[in-house]
């Protein structure tokens, strides 16, 4: 999956709103179907949202449309614009590719920590 690199986490309060980059070298993003998946403490890995490379997107029923995923092929970018954030919503979130198999990837980044503090 090469290098993977997300940012934009950071401590909000409910009702809040972050934007989450992922960065990828050359043409990674635009040439796959991407996701971003997030883990809470104790819990393990969920995917919260999926585009594929036509633009279809997907998300998970806790998203409940206060999520948004999108690409930028120009800048080979993955963005997920969160918004009305609840403390539920607390964890690390990772991009990675999206594919059936998604909870075998060897390969994860580091994340980006977003707290929701309530």
């Amino acid at each position: 999956q090469g290098q993977l690199v997300e940012s934009g986490g950071g401590s909000v309060q409910a009702g809040g709103s972050l934007r989450l980059s992922c960065a990828a070298p050359g043409r990674f993003i635009s040439l796959n179907d991407m996701g971003w998946y997030r883990q809470a403490p104790g819990k393990q890995r969920a995917l919260v949202a999926s585009v594929t490379t036509g633009g279809a997107t997907n998300y998970a029923d806790f998203v409940n449309g206060r999520f948004t995923i999108s690409r930028d092929n120009a800048k080979n970018t993955l963005i997920l614009q969160m918004n009305s954030l609840k403390p539920e919503d607390t964890g690390k979130y990772y991009c990675n590719t999206y594919g059936a198999n998604w909870q075998m990837y060897p390969y994860w980044g580091q994340g980006t920590q977003v707290t929701v503090s309530s």
